[in-house]
């Protein structure tokens, strides 16, 4: 059993960390030697300094993550760039982080901040002169269970179009990179050459040395005490030794973020919570050892472990009943004074998991413990940072809310700097868009899912996860009361919506797998409803604003590149970025002269209008832009009998002459409270019907009324994915997003480059099309087993990867897998053979002709033109 021979408490200080990472060298001059390097002064010399009272940025919070965005933004060629620290440089999490860098990341985008981030560190010391302290030993995680090896090839498929380097290995290979390893229960590995460790305490004062080199000034100690916007959109930054105006702030404050963010108003979602770690003493069998071992994540154990120079270091992270909270933080705000200080550990709480690490690395029952690291890392509900612009504030940015600062700093520094030079973001990397959060994430809901992020870190990472602890939030809509326990509940943007319906004799709940499942059934059942007769589904999610005044018109212009519907017209439209990217995709109808109804997806509904009030305030436009998302419920009714059912509750012309689609109009509807319902008719779904958020209890019991003899029933979300792609719609964050152009994904149509209006991306766009697409979104289907692609899995041809897939279902109605995927412009010819990868094989894939499945409005304007011949 372990031995402890000294447990750090809370006056242990910067010394810990700033003695990582330098094998074999005293202690005390370790500790000299960085701080000497570092460069760092006291608080006279920084503040000696000529105090700026303008800047370009203000970053406030000298962490590893705001150094890197100062070192980023002033070697990009910004000038005036300042860093405010409240007390020294790596106050706070980064100082007694355990520094671990990985190329890997379960999702797709953050791989790009990672891969950065290595290659960042790799050749840091080089550019500025400081030693960092970088280990690259590579990195292990181990499956010991058959469903592990299925999440190792789940991952693999969905980075091998990545640049990262990763590969599947074998027992024998897992010992050779970690020999000490008892090996009964490893079955498989995902080996990640370059990973490792580094000191974080060198690594930042290594980017604040770059930052100074290139023009950055940093202060400390100076707390930023408050934040004044102006009428111009800067801010007046005020601290204990004078005010500076900046044309823009950054959040980077880690578990200070909510009492900067509370300065301007904002409640951000962020806590702190409790992680420990553990550092042994030397072990005669580390020290014998002629490389340096691998790091080592124990996916079932639940906690990393790695080289200490001769000894071990390893990090559990606690089943959610066991983790603790800083709550108090929350509710009080964080100690004055608190900085570089720890918690008082508690072994008794990890010791289910060093049990675990004794008898998967055996030697480390015979270790001496030497220090116990208890300290504050905060985290966000999801466990993802909250990086970009504010929404509700103008030119207030946030960089905060990091569980794994360390491997996010300079991918993140580059990705900010990148966005705020530039105007756009570089790569698509909404999951970590801070207006995905909204007035519904409270403080209760915020606690509840630290604490499963925290206990659920090393989870089995399935397709379609759904995690339940604080749901539902207060944002439910009109039906949920009535449906909750007919389905399987989705989360949304806080909302909760259906995935699929329970019939008599299902499988229920709940059953994650990377196969299919208990629901594949039942959605078939519901896509065959929909197809068929008529189906219900909520779509109260959906982010929906209004746009009126007398610039509306002139504003919509120039944000989408669409041309404006006319009165009681729907269009679908996209914003796109300077270079042309797709920054959204957004149904718009003009409800009145200089009136629109905008909808968007339920996870863009901040982030789109955020751009969208940006360019009204900037243009000065006049304009009154509303977020009605909260109160305006939405129902969809689709099927070929829909127009019967609906016919049954207004005198309104439901027919196909009377009612045609795209169009918009408000009716009234028998046996509800309403004296008018706003319906659109959109082809994909069928019918939208919008209506006060109250009244959708009571128009959905109505038209499942009037439906009966038409077979209605509900559908939900899964059925809408499959009915989706059969018929060959593209969908926003697959298809299109940030990462892509609209003519590479076959939005040509929607596209109006010779409208007068000088749209955003207008330019960039007509560029691209002279020089020619190099890629383009092809339509794929597959014959597989008992698996489907669902997106971001890779596509082989002869032997090589030329692309990914975009999202994936199966299709009920033709029986066979179909999915989107990017592919070279020599290979999108209708015939053309590829592989898809999925789950470790390759399935044979074929580029069709879309759709599989016509639209409700084609099918009828062909059956009317068949009966017109015969």
């Amino acid at each position: 059993m372990f031995r402890i021979c000294n447990v750090i408490n809370v006056q242990l200080r910067r010394e810990l960390v700033a003695c990582r990472g330098v094998a074999r060298l005293p202690v005390r001059t370790i500790c000299c030697t960085s701080r000497k390097q570092a460069g760092e002064g006291d608080a006279s010399t920084v503040l000696g300094k000529r105090w700026k009272d303008t800047a370009d940025t203000v970053v406030i919070g000298g962490g590893c993550v705001g150094v890197s965005l100062a070192y980023h933004l002033a070697k990009g060629g910004m000038k005036d760039v300042v860093l405010l620290e409240k007390s020294e440089l790596t106050a706070g999490s980064t100082w007694h982080a355990a520094g671990l860098t990985t190329y890997y990341h379960p999702g797709i985008n953050l791989k790009k901040v990672h891969y950065y981030s290595i290659k960042l560190y790799e050749s840091l010391e080089a550019e500025t002169g400081q030693a960092v302290g970088f280990h690259q030993p590579g990195s292990v995680r181990i499956a010991s269970t058959p469903v592990r090896v299925d999440e190792l090839k789940y991952q693999m498929t969905r980075t091998h179009w990545h640049p990262t380097p990763q590969f599947l290995i074998g027992p024998e290979k897992v010992q050779e990179l970690f020999p000490l390893l008892n090996m009964d229960k490893v079955i498989a590995g995902l080996y990640t050459p370059g990973d490792g460790h580094i000191d974080p305490y060198s690594l930042t004062m290594a980017l604040a040395a770059g930052a100074r080199m290139y023009g950055a000034q940093i202060y400390n100690p100076a707390p930023v005490t408050g934040l004044t916007p102006t009428s111009d959109g800067k801010w007046d930054v005020q601290t204990p030794h004078g005010t500076i105006r900046a044309n823009r702030i950054v959040n980077a404050t880690g578990f200070w973020a909510r009492e900067v963010g509370k300065l301007i108003g904002f409640e951000h979602p962020t806590i702190p919570v409790h992680h420990q770690y553990v550092v042994t003493s030397t072990l005669p069998e580390v020290k014998a050892l002629k490389r340096e071992l691998a790091v080592i994540r124990d996916l079932e154990g639940s906690y990393y472990l790695r080289q200490e120079r001769d000894g071990l270091l390893f990090g559990p992270y606690e089943k959610m009943e066991k983790m603790v909270l800083q709550d108090s933080w929350v509710r009080d705000g964080v100690p004055p004074g608190f900085g570089k200080e720890l918690f008082e550990s508690d072994l008794d709480r990890i010791m289910e998991h060093v049990e675990m690490a004794m008898e998967m690395v055996p030697v480390l029952k015979n270790a001496d413990i030497i220090n116990i690291v208890s300290g504050p890392i905060t985290y966000t509900p999801d466990l993802l940072p909250m990086v970009g612009p504010h929404h509700g504030a103008r030119n207030y940015w946030t960089a905060i809310g990091f569980g794994y600062g360390v491997i996010h700093a300079g991918g993140i520094g580059k990705f900010l700097s990148d966005w705020i030079r530039t105007g756009e973001p570089p790569y698509d990397l909404i999951e970590c868009d801070p207006n995905r959060y909204g007035k519904w994430t409270d403080v209760p809901y915020m606690c509840a899912k630290a604490r499963e992020s925290y206990g659920f870190n090393n989870v089995v990472g399935y397709p379609k996860e759904e995690r339940f602890e604080g749901r539902p939030t207060s944002r439910t809509s009109g039906l949920y009361e009535l449906l909750k326990d007919k389905a399987s509940m989705g989360f949304h943007a806080g909302w909760e919506q259906p995935h699929w319906f329970y019939k008599p004799g299902d499988d229920t709940g709940y059953k994650p797998s990377f196969h299919r499942t208990n629901w594949f059934g039942p959605v078939g059942r519901e896509c065959k409803l929909v197809m068929e007769k008529v189906g219900v589904i909520d779509l109260t999610p959906f982010g929906k604003f209004t746009v009126k005044g007398k610039d509306s018109h002139k504003l919509l212009d120039r944000l989408f590149a669409n041309t404006m519907p006319k009165v009681g017209l729907t269009n679908i439209s996209h914003m796109l970025t300077p270079t042309g990217k797709v920054y959204a995709e957004v149904t718009i109808t003009q409800l009145a002269p200089g009136e629109f109804l905008l909808i968007t997806g339920s996870g863009s509904e901040l982030h789109d209008l955020r751009w969208i009030e940006r360019e009204a305030v900037e243009g000065g436009y006049d304009v009154d832009i509303s977020n009605v998302t909260d109160d305006i419920g939405v129902l969809g009714v689709a099927g070929p009998n829909s127009r019967k059912v609906l016919q049954k509750l207004t005198d309104e012309d439901m027919s196909d002459a009377g009612f045609k689609f795209l169009h918009c109009k408000s009716i009234k509807l028998a046996g509800t409270p309403l004296r008018a319902i706003r319906i659109s008719y959109t082809g994909e779904l069928g019918w939208e019907l919008y209506m006060e958020q109250k009244n959708l209890a009571a128009v959905y019991k109505a038209i499942m009324e009037a439906g009966q003899s038409e077979g209605i029933d509900n559908f939900g979300t899964y059925a809408m994915a499959s009915l989706r792609l059969e018929k060959g719609f593209r969908g926003w964050g697959a298809e299109m997003n940030c990462d892509t152009n609209p003519l590479e994904a076959g939005l040509d149509y929607f596209i109006k480059l010779n409208k007068p209006a000088d749209f955003i991306g207008k330019a960039a766009l007509q560029e691209i099309k002279a020089k020619g697409l190099k890629r383009k979104l092809c339509y794929i289907t597959m014959d597989t087993d008992d698996i489907d692609p669902e997106g971001n899995e890779t596509v082989w041809h002869n032997g090589k990867v030329v692309g990914n897939t975009t999202s994936g279902a199966y299709s009920y109605s033709t029986q066979q897998s179909l999915a989107f995927a990017y592919l070279p412009m020599e290979l999108c010819s209708i015939g053309q053979k590829v592989e898809v990868e999925l789950l470790g094989r390759k399935y044979t894939a074929m580029v069709v002709q879309e759709p599989l499945v016509l639209t409700e409005p084609t099918r009828t304007r062909l059956q009317k033109k068949a009966k017109g011949k015969a």
